[in-house]
């Protein structure tokens, strides 16, 4: 460091004992402080102090203007000088502010000052502006890329590093969101490098990722391989009446300085970081913009919803006693506030089943591509591993190398080079321990097919570990937007579908009625007790709806109580004689229409002489109106002494007839 000029300064004191001066009192409290006027100066604070109060004779400096680098301060402290008849001192001469030459000399000295040390900062500035219009200033660069003596700048050689970002990368393109990306790349256990004494990359260490690696890797533009210079500028405010600067202020992007493409190597291209800078502003939490990422909950599309009315994002709310998601658009600026509004669930599974139809002509190749994918991520963890072995392994031997340079007898440096050497051969056994898990399907969790689940895409879409928000990634991944309209005379609910590639297709949904809740029981479930209720009991119906995998309005499995329920809220009869329509007729109807008792019916049926069904056994009997006209039932009703059975063939009378004639 130069330190001529401070030296200079505190001979001073030297200088006021030559003119005399006793009482000497040296203020250096603001040594290493900006005399701009935009920081806080205590030493110059007390200076102004001791002058109002009487007590200085004289200030001494080695130039007037070290004492204030701005004109207001440096006029303030002349009047005070003035007002007390203070002298002001410094080696050209001795000066007097009360007197019009002197002050008006020690202004012109102090204004010479701040424009000569503005004009040298503007030059500075402009030299270096220059210099990084043409990529040649040798800024700071983050992590991943160093200055190199020949060629510039380019790629760190660490390829550890080098393959930690790409990674980053990578993950994010998969996931579509800066934190998914960090919580599985934490899970995997990856670690980023982190500068030892927190500024040069000469040594660094390896803990675990953190999100502001992440987001900073993925917001620089220098991973796309741009040089840029004036991202960031100051602030100028008011505390306590004086100025105060602050730096480091993020500027827009259409406001940077300078940005130069395709200057340097990246990790990704300029394409790239335009759709991640895109993504990352759209899925800031509370700002509306474009479709955000899969954020879970129970909502298939939120945030995927466009309203056709107004052009706003619709919002999910929750609702009713068990919570279901409802789609909205509401704004309090509007006549009416209210655009819309709609339940979610059967939404989301017609947007589900729509899906499923596109995507299943192409279901095979994906899963072989899904499958790849697998593969290469797998690759990648373990490559991460190696080369985290690789750098643990050359730790170890040159902590080795150390201890084995070390003189024994030394021992208070060769216990603690004899530490660090265990610490990285410990090192070194995590790695291959880690290498080996990576290496080792776990039996436990089964590697997944990627073909039977393209054969049954519904199982796939439905399967247990398959979340809700893998769900909403799938969507994206396939839809761009959805525009939402309500059409209130048809009562149906149009979605227009934007698809990846620049396809769109149209769905209209019905819309419930009022009162009609998403608990109510299925078309699908109605249809099936109608037709199997004139013939089979209600237990049987309810075995089928479970064998059938169909559940009721509340997803709970059928009974014979809750499809006798349904009938009687449907009104669905189980016998066809209930109908009314004079086809099909019920025992006292029968009687009633013949002229006899219920008891005369009943021997007609038990006699098969009149064709009856039943259900099931016990069930009321069902009696075509037709059969009642037969010639049998006629002729059986004439008989007015004998019971109305029929001759059985072959049968052996129980008693046998006697003649007229008598006994033989």
């Amino acid at each position: 460091m130069n330190l001529e000029s401070k030296r200079r300064q505190y001979e001073l004191v030297d200088e006021a004992k030559r003119r005399g001066f006793r009482d000497i009192e040296v203020i250096d409290d603001d040594l290493g402080r900006s005399a701009s006027g935009a920081v806080a100066r205590p030493g110059f604070e007390r200076l102004v102090a001791l002058l109002c109060a009487g007590e200085v004779g004289a200030v001494l400096c080695l130039d007037a203007s070290r004492l204030a680098r701005n004109g207001r301060d440096w006029h303030h402290l002349l009047e005070l000088c003035g007002l007390v008849e203070a002298r002001v001192i410094d080696l050209d001469g001795v000066y007097d502010p009360c007197r019009p030459n002197d002050r008006l000399l020690l202004g012109m000295k102090g204004s010479i000052s701040e424009f000569e040390l503005n004009v040298l900062r503007t030059r500075m500035l402009d030299a270096a502006r220059a210099k990084a219009k043409r990529g040649e200033l040798r800024i700071s660069v983050p992590i991943g890329y160093i200055w190199h003596r020949e060629v510039g700048l380019g790629l760190d050689p660490d390829l550890r590093l080098q393959k930690v970002i790409s990674l980053i990368f990578t993950r994010f393109r998969e996931l579509g969101s800066a934190r998914q990306a960090f919580l599985s790349l934490l899970a995997e256990q990856v670690h980023f490098p982190r500068p030892t004494d927190g500024r040069t990359l000469t040594h660094v260490d390896w803990p675990l990722i953190r999100y502001r690696n992440v987001i900073s890797v993925l917001r620089n533009p220098f991973y796309a391989g741009a040089y840029v210079y004036g991202k960031s500028g100051k602030q100028m405010s008011i505390v306590d009446g004086r100025a105060r600067k602050s730096y480091k202020h993020r500027k827009p992007f259409e406001e940077w300085e300078v940005l130069l493409r395709e200057h340097h190597e990246g990790y990704i291209d300029w394409a790239e970081f335009e759709r991640n800078r895109k993504l990352l502003a759209a899925n800031a939490y509370g700002k509306t913009g474009d479709v955000k990422s899969g954020r879970g909950g129970q909502a298939l599309l939120a945030g995927l919803l466009g309203c056709a009315r107004c052009g706003r994002r619709l919002s999910v709310t929750y609702t009713g006693r068990t919570p279901r998601p409802v789609y909205r658009c509401y704004r309090f600026d509007m006549t009416p506030p209210k655009c819309m509004r709609f339940g979610g669930p059967r939404i989301d599974a017609a947007i589900a089943k729509e899906l499923m139809r596109v995507v299943e002509p192409m279901a095979i190749e994906a899963a072989l591509q899904a499958e790849q994918m697998h593969m290469d991520t797998m690759s990648e963890q373990r490559r991460i591993i190696e080369l985290e072995l690789q750098q643990a392994q050359y730790e170890a031997t040159l902590a080795e190398r150390r201890y084995a340079a070390c003189d024994p007898d030394n021992r208070l440096i060769a216990a603690q080079l004899e530490k660090n050497w265990e610490t990285a051969l410990r090192r070194v056994q995590a790695c291959q321990a880690r290498l080996e898990t990576a290496g080792t399907p776990t039996a436990a969790i089964p590697a997944p097919d990627f073909t039977k689940l393209a054969e049954d895409l519904d199982a796939a879409w439905n399967a247990p570990g398959v979340t809700m928000r893998m769900r909403q990634q799938l969507v994206r991944a396939l839809i761009v937007d959805i525009v939402a309209d309500v059409d209130e005379t048809a009562r149906e609910i149009i979605l227009t579908i934007h698809w990846q590639g620049g396809q769109h297709s149209q769905l209209r949904i019905r819309k419930p009625k009022t009162g009609e809740h998403g608990c109510s029981t299925s078309d699908e479930a109605l249809a099936i007790v109608r037709s199997m209720a004139a013939r089979w009991s209600d237990k049987d119906i309810a075995a089928s709806l479970n064998r059938m995998g169909i559940r009721t309005g509340q997803d709970k499995t059928w009974t014979a109580h809750r499809v006798r329920s349904i009938r009687n809220v449907r009104d669905i009869r189980a016998y066809k004689s209930a109908e009314k329509n004079g086809e099909w007729l019920t025992m006292s109807e029968a009687a009633k229409l013949l002229g006899v008792t219920h008891y005369m019916i009943r021997r007609l049926i038990n006699d098969r002489v009149l064709p009856a069904e039943q259900v099931v056994p016990d069930a009321p009997w069902q009696i075509r109106a037709s059969d009642l006209r037969s010639e049998a039932v006629a002729t059986a009703l004439t008989r007015k002494h004998r019971p109305c059975r029929n001759d059985v063939e072959g049968q052996i009378p129980m008693f046998i007839e006697v003649s007229e004639g008598g006994a033989q």
